[in-house]
């Protein structure tokens, strides 16, 4: 006997998949492109704001996490090779992002906002996709620390400022453009990287040769890499090269590539060297210093990406939201739901408000603004702690505005949610830099005077963000236990630094109830307890698509 399948039901009330749209359409992104000095770029993130929302682009973000990279450390005779194998979605992904400028483009564009523009279209592949971003930011932010070397500048930064992207291990010299990675970390130290046990000797043609392990290098098919060692006269920088300028592979050894929470799609390693062949960047027993202007531009990358997935889970929560109907009513127009959507779009603004902001902070420090680099000094390290404190907690409000739904891998937002916690580890987690805020304040007082100046402006349009300013100088100007409040300070730092930013670009509605929440405490533990007197319709006009 035979059954003739028939369907059961006819599926109803579900939200289609949200593609086919410009993820550049968000009046948050563009506002702040503008405000800071980018706007010359606006038809060419929109051009990428409508591949970023295309089908076809999320149908690779989707591969190149499911087909994860995979080691191969010898060929088939035996021969040590030490190469990543990654899918063709990953190296489309890669070639995208690099001929749009997101690499290292920018230090070579001349025309003021080339950072914001960078930036702006970091944010929105990052909606896309973050894990091959990972070698990208990197590449970005190699620039600055190479120039303490300039032969080795004048050799590379042409091919790391370019927009071609030429995978395969190769000397550097001969390709068509360059990728460069770094390694800090070691087994034993972690955070504290003057506890490295790596060594370099130095040899009579002036290469160095290190030896030793790093603990959690990422992208180890990058071209370069800048790494510390310690030399006889300390800790120092190096650039070490996967191909030596004769074509032969230096040592690189990768013992293993990290099984990692998320951001799958980027390949993470434990390499070692041995009688590995390097080249000193800076001086000697500097390196910290001579690496640190990487760390800082990576951090920057860290407050950009973590804005940007806040805004990719608010964007698939409100698209749900939008079609959805419970009770009778679209479930964006219930009470209760348009206050968890207001609020997340209020946590959503005010990190892409200030991942702009140092962005644009970047740009006018690049072009020889001292006080613009002051600001950077200690709002890039408010903005890397408490912005990526936030996403975690916004991605999973979010997952849960979909229900069931969200929790299935086909609807995107677990991948967002693994992805989530990256940002408040990589270079440099919570505590450091809670502390390296103190260490600012210490050693640099013009960073205060230069945040102080960026507050000031608002002085007197809010009252609630006028006495949360006078409260946190107080606290900035107590030493006492300084370490151990470091946390609360640098969390107020930031709010506040957000408030000064909303009240004075934002519109009143959201500026408003920004001080309301987050500065005057009218807000409950979780998201989607603002007040009843919120404007949440103000608020609901600064959702993206």
């Amino acid at each position: 006997m035979t059954t003739t399948g028939s369907a059961t039901h006819e599926v109803t009330n579900q939200a289609p998949p949200l593609a086919g749209h410009d993820a550049a359409d968000d009046p948050v992104l563009l506002d702040g492109v503008r405000r800071e000095g980018a706007a010359w770029h606006l038809d060419d993130l929109h051009r990428l704001g409508r591949l970023v929302g295309s089908e076809e682009a999320q149908h690779r973000a989707d591969q190149a996490n499911r087909f994860e990279p995979e080691l191969r450390t010898h060929d088939r005779y035996g021969h040590r090779i030490d190469e990543v194998e990654f899918h063709p979605a990953y190296h489309s992904l890669m070639d995208t992002s690099v001929s749009e400028g997101l690499a290292g483009a920018a230090w070579a564009d001349e025309r003021p906002g080339a950072h914001v523009a960078r930036a702006a279209g970091f944010m929105l592949t990052t909606m896309l996709e973050p894990g091959h971003l990972c070698p990208v930011s990197m590449t970005y932010a190699v620039v600055p620390a190479l120039r303490h070397a300039p032969d080795l500048a004048k050799t590379y930064e042409p091919l790391l400022t370019g927009r071609v992207y030429d995978p395969g291990l190769r000397p550097p010299a001969g390709k068509g453009g360059l990728l460069a990675g770094m390694g800090m970390t070691e087994k034993q130290g972690g955070t504290d990287v003057r506890a490295n046990t790596t060594t370099a000797t130095e040899q009579s043609d002036g290469t160095w040769r290190l030896r030793g392990h790093k603990w959690f290098t990422s992208a180890p098919m990058n071209d370069l890499f800048l790494v510390l060692a310690q030399a006889p006269g300390g800790l120092s920088c190096f650039l070490l090269p996967r191909v030596l300028p004769d074509g032969s592979r230096n040592t690189f050894r990768i013992q293993r590539l990290k099984d990692k929470l998320g951001n799958r799609s980027n390949a993470s390693s434990e390499p070692e060297f041995d009688d590995t062949v390097a080249w000193l960047v800076g001086d000697e027993g500097k390196g910290v210093r001579t690496i640190i202007e990487m760390v800082t531009m990576t951090r920057l990358d860290c407050v950009l990406g973590s804005a940007a997935g806040t805004r990719a889970a608010l964007a698939q929560a409100v698209h749900h939201a939008r079609y959805r109907s419970v009770f009778g009513a679209k479930l964006i127009d219930q009470p209760l739901m348009r206050n968890v959507l207001a609020d997340l779009a209020l946590e959503s603004e005010a990190a892409t408000t200030l991942g702009l902001r140092l962005a644009g902070a970047a740009d006018r420090a690049r072009r020889g603004d001292s006080n613009e680099r002051a600001f950077l000094r200690l709002a890039t390290a408010a903005g890397k702690y408490w912005v990526c404190k936030r996403q975690p907690a916004a991605v999973a409000e979010a997952l849960e505005c979909l229900g069931g739904n969200g929790y299935d891998e086909a609807s995107g937002m677990p991948r967002l949610y693994r992805e989530a916690p990256l940002n408040g580890i990589w270079e440099g987690s919570g505590n450091v830099n809670a502390l390296d805020l103190l260490r600012a304040l210490a050693r640099e007082p013009e960073s205060l005077e230069a945040f102080r100046a960026e507050i000031e402006p608002a002085a007197g349009a809010d009252r609630r963000l006028d006495a949360a300013w006078r409260a946190l100088q107080g606290e900035l100007a107590d030493t006492a236990d300084a370490p151990l409040r470091a946390r609360r300070v640098i969390e107020r730092a930031a709010l506040v630094l957000q408030g000064s930013l909303l009240v004075r670009h934002a519109p009143a509605a959201v500026g408003d109830a920004f001080c309301a929440s987050r500065l005057a405490g009218d807000q409950g533990m979780a998201f989607g307890t603002l007040a009843a007197g919120t404007d949440f319709g103000g608020l609901m006009e600064r959702l993206p698509v």
